[in-house]
């Protein structure tokens, strides 16, 4: 049998391939923001939902990898093949937003002849989101089987190769997620963006495919031998007992990947109290994230030159050093936010000094532990690449371990949100992935004892230490209580799927807290304001018989339709956490969960709007603070639409506009009046009301309601007790709001900018210019 002469491979291979996987990751994270964005718009923006399209998208990377090993050790051209699947995901990314919106309308479409089972729509979002992103993620995670494959030369520094390709591919996510959070989704929009990351990938592509004319064939010509490993003889007893453990490793694989993102998860709902659940607090995180995987993954390329090293020992030492770093990480949020000085004019000559506090707290939280996953990626990974047959089979071998740690990545993602922080909470979470690290180090370690005796016994005394580590994790919500509400007496709290929940004080001194920030209280001017959300649209309706109100809050809006005779109402909201903590609030909500008018449904608003057509009478939402993530999606062009669609004939919407800046108060009501052109305000400006023809408000109608006792105490909860009243509530007519507004960009899904508030002008919310006309609204 002929055997093939090794290949050698050129001193510019490996540079020009980093730089080729720094660009594909690059446009990888840029798409999953972007997806993530849009199935969010599509499905709903429920943890569920999210946490399945998370899913979806490592469920395709982990399949595409698996089949690339494959295929990578059987084309004579690797180099090529990459090439061709970077052309590839560049037009399955052009076409998602197309596939995506007509999943949409095939959903709708589909939603008057389905039950209303909220399991069943999950399940359907479940397999729509993967049919959507199968094909690119797929063909996303063939990238770095088929890249590593094409950098071989036998085995002889595949530990170096691995780290050096994997820190490049790892940079370019983080420089992906930066641009997408901070730059691309503010000023260019989802749709360009998509342009943008396209050509960046069919750009790679033809490089890719220019650079592989210069390279010889694979050895893989027919009847050739595949060539045997290069396996360094100082490595060879660890290789002998990696034969034995090649199996521990790939567990070892699966469980990094489990931990690694239900601890992604669980640092950023822990992270979103104290910075914020912004935009920004997320891309912060998930920039922490991958800075700490590239920084490990390039620290590890040169010690993995060091050929006398017992690998299966080091990655041993390396779980028990991640089960103390995990447990550590909590520390970090009673460490100080201030930025050391190189951040700070990193950040500010980058134009985003603004995030300083969150890429601080992030990184301190965060950093050391993904620097702990970097590192040990690159060395499970040549462990388990080496117990092969050789150079032919490493392909495979790359793809299979891949794919195993995104499967337990997959996992991870789900058993965070659905599992381990409703039921145990963020710290006892955080000690349990500890903890499967910990138990890793220890299976590897039984390996390893019969060698190295003196080791074994030293990591005992470790494992004893991290044990004691245990007691000192501080707890997130005990430094959110001190922190946020001190000294006010916690009534009530959870860790949800969806949210982090706290109702505290007294009775008429009572507050809600979502994530750290302040949703609601029982004081008589938040009643006063809530409940006039809920009843001004009502009472403005001639006749009102079923109305709909997205987000409950403290209850104080459906609680004052409540009070509306012969109204029923349905409320849609978001967190069963909230849903529970009303029940706080049953004083000031007219015991909202236990009346007879009123059905809570727990889903999205917007998922919900897909599936209702001229239903209701009124239709209004709960105060939403603009500047929180997924907010954009309730202000925006296509959200009123869907309102407006949900309205009987004669129907009446109310939005409250809580725009802080001039900007974001005209940016919401510009996207109002676009759908509803016959848009009246009322109160201080704040409250949008929304008509499909022109309002009039009859005297007569509203000083007979004042006589009847029943909804004379319905006006008197909007300190309404005459007609003049309601008439001074009266801010401006369409023709004053529209010579206000003047010409402006229209807020859209394809453009967020209410959650990327820093890309917009500052100041204060200033309506001096607002008109007030009254005539042909108010009639006899």
């Amino acid at each position: 049998m002929i055997t093939a002469p090794r290949r050698q491979v050129p001193a510019w291979l490996l540079p020009s391939l980093a730089v080729l996987l720094l660009f594909s990751g690059i446009c990888a994270l840029i798409y999953q923001v972007l997806w993530l964005r849009l199935l969010a718009l599509s499905f709903g923006v429920t943890v569920h939902a999210a946490a399945i399209v998370l899913s979806s998208f490592m469920g395709g990377l982990a399949l595409g990898s698996l089949l690339a090993g494959r295929l990578a050790d059987r084309t004579p051209r690797p180099l090529r093949l990459f090439g061709l699947v970077e052309l590839s995901i560049g037009l399955c990314a052009l076409a998602t937003p197309v596939a995506l919106g007509a999943v949409q309308r095939a959903f709708v479409a589909a939603a008057p002849h389905l039950p209303d089972s909220f399991i069943l729509g999950t399940l359907i979002r479940v397999v729509l989101s993967f049919l959507v992103l199968l094909l690119p993620t797929a063909l996303m995670g063939a990238t770095l089987p088929i890249v590593i494959k094409s950098s071989l030369a036998g085995l002889d520094g595949l530990g170096t190769r691995i780290s050096v390709l994997y820190a490049s591919n790892t940079a370019g996510a983080i420089l992906g997620a930066l641009l997408a959070g901070f730059y691309l989704i503010p000023q260019i929009g989802l749709s360009r963006s998509f342009l943008l990351a396209a050509a960046i990938n069919s750009t790679v592509g033809l490089i890719a495919m220019a650079l592989s004319r210069q390279l010889p064939l694979s050895d893989h010509q027919p009847g050739a031998e595949p060539a045997p490993a290069a396996v360094p003889a100082a490595a060879t007893g660890a290789d002998k007992v990696l034969g034995r453990g090649a199996r521990v490793v790939l567990l070892v694989s699966a469980i990094s990947g489990f931990a690694s993102l239900a601890l992604e998860v669980i640092w950023f709902r822990v992270l979103a109290i104290f910075l914020g659940p912004t935009s920004y607090t997320f891309t912060m995180v998930l920039a922490a994230v991958l800075t700490g995987i590239a920084l490990g993954s390039a620290l590890a390329a040169p010690i993995m030159r060091w050929r006398r090293l017992d690998w299966l020992q080091v990655l041993a030492i390396l779980q028990f050093a991640g089960a103390a770093l995990v447990l550590a990480s909590f520390s970090g949020l009673i460490a100080p936010e201030s930025a050391p000085a190189w951040l700070q004019r990193l950040m500010n000559s980058a134009g985003v000094g603004f995030a300083l506090p969150a890429a601080a707290l992030s990184l301190t939280v965060v950093l050391p532990t993904s620097i702990f996953f970097g590192v040990a990626f690159p060395i499970g990974l040549r462990l388990w690449a080496s117990a092969g047959t050789g150079d032919a089979e490493a392909g495979r071998r790359v793809g299979v371990f891949y794919s195993v740690n995104v499967g337990g990545a997959i996992l991870g993602s789900l058993a965070a949100g659905f599992v381990l922080l409703p039921l145990l909470g963020s710290r006892a979470s955080l000690i349990a992935m500890a903890a499967l690290y910990l138990m890793a180090g220890i299976a590897l370690q039984v390996i390893c004892a019969p060698r190295r005796p003196l080791v074994t016994g030293l990591t005992v005394a470790a494992v004893i230490g991290i044990l004691l580590q245990v007691q000192a994790v501080p707890d997130a919500l005990e430094l959110m209580q001190r922190r946020i509400y001190p000294g006010s007496p916690v009534v009530w709290q959870e860790e949800g799927p969806q949210t982090t929940v706290a109702v505290v004080g007294a009775p008429n001194s009572r507050v809600m807290f979502l994530d750290g920030r302040h949703q609601a209280n029982d004081s008589p001017a938040m009643s006063f304001i809530h409940r006039r959300i809920g009843i001004l649209p009502a009472v403005l309706h001639h006749n009102p018989r079923r109305a709909l109100v997205i987000g409950l809050g403290g209850g104080a809006t459906a609680g004052g339709l409540t009070q509306y005779p012969g109204l029923m109402t349905d409320v849609v909201e978001l967190s069963e956490g909230v849903v529970k903590a009303s029940a706080f609030f049953s004083h000031m909500n007219f015991d909202i969960l236990n009346h007879p008018s009123v059905r809570i449904r727990v889903d999205d608003g917007r998922n919900v709007l897909q599936r209702v057509q001229g239903q209701y009478d009124v239709v209004t939402a709960d105060a939403i603070i603009p500047r929180h993530a997924g907010a954009n999606s309730l202000n925006s062009v296509e959200y009123f639409r869907l309102v407006r669609q949900a309205l009987a004939p004669g129907g009446v919407a109310l939005h409250w506009n809580g725009g802080q800046t001039t900007t974001e108060y005209q940016l919401i009501l510009r996207a109002f009046v676009e759908v509803f052109p016959l848009a009246t305000l009322w109160g201080d400006g704040s409250l949008m009301v929304g008509t499909l023809q022109p309002l009039t408000v009859s005297q007569e109608r509203i000083e007979g309601m004042l006589a009847e006792p029943s909804t004379r105490a319905l006006l008197a909860l909007m300190q309404i007790e005459s007609f003049e009243h309601l008439q001074r509530m009266f801010k401006a007519s369409p023709d004053d709001i529209r010579a206000y507004l003047g010409q402006g960009p229209l807020l859209s899904d394809d453009k967020p900018l209410l959650e990327y508030y820093e890309s917009l002008p500052p100041g204060e919310r200033d309506l001096s210019a607002l008109g007030r006309t009254t005539t042909g609204l108010f009639v006899r």
